[in-house]
């Protein structure tokens, strides 16, 4: 039986996962920890795993935290750059705790991934267009940002040239953000939960990758089999097609 905390336990997710939790056979909810509350061995429960959604603001520090107090972490919180990367990298090393960083634990968001980082370097042109609700803190999301790392990876390994682009004028931005040389662009509605377009072009074709993602219980599959497989990855692991075996497009 794995001993589970949340921290970030009162957000949408937070609470989706505690359900989860203390539903699956194999697990236990031990703590359920938020903003404020400190994170100690003590307060954690002695638990084996702490599943972490809070803020990009917040995350970095309450995974070093919890890597300190004695458990690994299963972190799902975004905005992560390489410096803070290797900051929780080393705090493994040190702690002897693992820690598992997904942008994404929803199965179809990972498989769109991959399926365009494998098809990024057949095509001239790629964009992605990533849609969330209104109340999201960040822009552009995780997700939008490592498909963009994905696909550029992707057409450099290919040796494919920059994408074509005439724009010459843009104050306001409309033609959205670069992030590893490849457009992204961020809607914010009420309605919708997590959407994720990537659309590929050539001459005369265009083809168009979508996942959308209605209800949060999509991504408790992906954080209970991260909760389940941390204590066997050692140090830091990002992204969820590491323990899916998904590698397509790289």
């Amino acid at each position: 039986m794995l001993k589970v905390a949340v921290v970030g336990a009162r957000g949408r997710m937070g609470q989706t996962v505690c359900r989860a939790v203390e539903n699956a056979e194999d697990m236990q909810l031990v703590a359920a920890l938020d903003q404020g509350d400190t994170i100690s061995a003590d307060t954690l429960g002695g638990a084996d795993v702490v599943v972490e959604f809070t803020v990009p603001s917040q995350t970095q520090t309450n995974v070093e935290a919890i890597l300190e107090a004695g458990s690994h972490v299963v972190v799902g919180t975004t905005g992560w750059d390489e410096d803070a990367l290797a900051r929780v990298r080393q705090r493994t090393q040190t702690t002897g705790k693992n820690a598992f960083i997904a942008a994404n634990f929803a199965l179809s968001a990972v498989l769109a991934m991959e399926f365009a980082a494998l098809a990024a370097p057949w095509f001239e042109s790629v964009e992605v267009i990533e849609a969330h609700h209104p109340n999201k803190v960040d822009a552009p999301s995780g997700t939008a940002v490592v498909t963009a790392q994905k696909i550029a990876a992707a057409r450099e390994k290919a040796g494919k040239p920059a994408l074509p682009d005439a724009t010459e004028t843009d104050p306001q931005g409309c033609r959205g953000g670069k992030y590893h040389g490849i457009p992204v662009h961020s809607l914010r509605l009420r309605g919708l939960t997590a959407q994720e377009t990537i659309v590929l072009g050539n001459s005369g074709e265009t083809m168009t990758i979508c996942t959308d993602t209605t209800d949060r219980e999509a991504f408790m599959p992906g954080v209970l089999l991260a909760v389940r497989q941390v204590g066997q990855k050692p140090g830091l692991t990002v992204g969820l097609e590491k323990i899916l075996n998904l590698t397509m497009g790289q």
